[in-house]
Formats: C-alpha cells, structure tokens, sequence
C-alpha cells in the first residue's frame, strides 16, 4: 500500500463546533429545539445513551481504518460512502425529505459534500501515515481554524481568547510533529518513518482546514435542511471523488477476503452511528457539553493506540494533546458561558 502525498480525511465532527446549524466558535447559541421542549439535556441524551455509538464510534471506525492492510485511504473513503448510502436512501425516502435540498440551499449542499469528503480523505490518510493518537489530536485544532474563517465569511467576532486558543493549538501542534530544527533529530526521529510521520502531520492539518470550512457552511445553512440530507450530500459526491483520484493514482485494489472486507464494512457502519448521533446532539444541545464530551475522542484514540497496535505515545504527544485539548474546550465553555448569560 502506497499512501497518498497530499490527500486523506474522513469527515469527524470537530471539537466544540455545531456540525449542522449553530455556530461555530464565534456563535454558539441556545437551540431552538430544546427550548421549546423545555429539555435543554436531551442532547446529551444522545450521546451518553447511544454509546458507543455517540462517544467512541469515530474512534472506532478509525481504528478499523488503521487494521485494514494493502488497501489505500482513498479507496478505504469510497467503500465508505457506498454502504452509508444504503443506509441513507431508505432513511431519505422515509422521512419524505427528497434528494436534492431546498434551492436556495444546493450550493452550499454541494460544497458541504465535496469539502467534508476531502476532509474524510485526508483523515483516512492520517490515520494510515501517522500514529492514532496524533492524527486525532491534531484533528481537534479545526476550532482554530473555524474561528478564523467564521470571521472572514461569517463576520463574527475574532476575540483576544480565540488568539490565545490559537497559540495553544499551535503550541500542541509543534509538540506532536516535533520539527528537527527545534527539537533535534534523535527527539523527531529520523528516515523514511519521519517523513511518513510529516505527510500524515500535514493530512491532519489539512483535514482540520477542510473541516473548519465545512462547519463555516453548515452554519450559514442553518436548520433549514435535514441532517440525513446534509450526509446524503457529503457520501454522494465523497463517492465521485474518491473513484476520480483513484482513476487518476492508479491505487484501486480489491479488498483481501476475510478479516478486512469485514473492517471495510463496520468502518461504514460505525462512520455513520458516529455521525447521525452526533450530528443529532449538537442540533438540540449546546456546543460547550458536546464539546467537552467530544474530548472523549483523544481517550479512546491513546487506548486503542496502546491496546491494539502496543504503541504508548510519546511524552511529547501527551503534552501535544493536553494543549490542543485544554485550547479546544478552553473554548467551547467560554462560548457556553456566554450563551447562558
């Protein structure tokens, strides 16, 4: 298996961020459906009461993402998307929501699906480069980044605490990719496995950009479109992307029989559980409790990383994590404390 130089992601819900319909870092506000249900906790209800599915279900689907052996990142995406759409389909028919989106809204449908599929593409390809636990971390500095482009298209305000997160995420960053020109190369390590290590750094970086803008659309979409919609979007043109770079890298392979067709297909599964309970809590929660639990992401990653691969994290991953999470729920609970206000 030959990673891909440039590209990776799977689309996982960033930390302290609305997926759907409320803001991201700049404004996070009471959802509407809680209030006039009088039952503002019903979104975490989602989360804790559908564990797995709604904690660790990400987490797993990118340890299955890690296991699946000789078959390349984009390809991994693609079978993705087939089995989520057999499971949308009959969702989308149900509930009578149609395939296409209202008008006004099919623009920014179709950039919600080609962005958060890259984003998918690119995660895929971190986790395959890079260990489990540093791709998940530095999936966790999209916030930063939405905050930026929530400014720039959104104009919500860029406060001095988001500077600060920033540097935090920043700082958490460096200590995860430990450049040799500051750390020296005995503590970046050295070689082929380094630069593997770089490009799959880089992919989860890239991920995070691709996902903040996601996030920034989602937010001007609002609520006026069905969440099953919105995925619909994201699996159907994730798919044509996925076959067009395949067609053009040449990496298509057929899947071995046993063990890693059945990793293909809980990858699919767990992807979605992951995303609909998820997607789900946040369009009837606020940001600060989801984003919090959505921490939960970096636990689950350093034990399956030890568990399954015998891999401990470095001291320096450790101190990476703690920073990245420290500036993303520094975040989220100052965004919930001015919502409550």
């Amino acid at each position: 298996m030959r990673p891909l130089d440039s590209s990776r992601a799977a689309e996982v819900p960033e930390p302290g961020l609305r997926l759907t319909d409320d803001a991201p870092q700049g404004a996070i506000e009471e959802p509407a459906a809680a209030e006039a249900a009088g039952t503002p906790g019903t979104g975490r209800c989602w989360l804790f009461g559908s564990s797995p599915c709604g904690l660790c279900a990400p987490q797993v689907a990118s340890l299955f993402v890690k296991k699946v052996q000789d078959v390349h990142a984009v390809e991994i995406s693609a079978f993705r998307c087939v089995f989520q759409m057999l499971v949308i389909i009959p969702c989308l028919i149900y509930r009578k929501t149609g395939f296409l989106g209202p008008k006004g809204q099919r623009i920014f449908l179709l950039l919600r699906g080609v962005l958060g599929s890259t984003a998918m593409i690119l995660l895929y390809y971190a986790f395959q480069a890079t260990s489990l636990a540093d791709a998940t971390v530095i999936t966790f500095s999209s916030p930063v980044f939405t905050s930026i482009f929530a400014c720039i298209f959104l104009k919500e305000k860029y406060s001095p605490w988001d500077a600060l997160f920033t540097v935090f995420t920043i700082t958490g960053v460096i200590l995860i990719v430990r450049p040799p020109f500051l750390f020296g190369a005995s503590a970046a390590g050295g070689g082929e496995s380094y630069s593997l290590h770089l490009k799959g750094t880089i992919a989860a970086v890239a991920h995070a950009v691709f996902g903040a803008l996601t996030l920034v659309i989602l937010r001007k979409m609002g609520k006026s479109v069905d969440y099953f919609l919105s995925i619909w979007y994201y699996v159907i043109l994730g798919l044509l992307e996925s076959i067009i770079v395949l067609f053009i890298i040449g990496e298509w392979s057929l899947p071995y029989c046993g063990l890693d067709r059945l990793f293909l297909i809980l990858i699919g599964l767990f992807g979605l559980g992951g995303q609909v309970f998820l997607t789900k809590a946040i369009q009837i929660e606020k940001a600060g409790p989801v984003a919090i639990m959505k921490t939960m992401d970096v636990v689950f990653a350093f034990i399956f990383q030890i568990i399954f691969f015998n891999d401990v994290p470095t001291w320096w991953t450790v101190g990476g994590a703690l920073c990245v999470i420290a500036s993303s729920t520094g975040a989220a609970v100052r965004k919930w404390c001015q919502g409550s206000k």
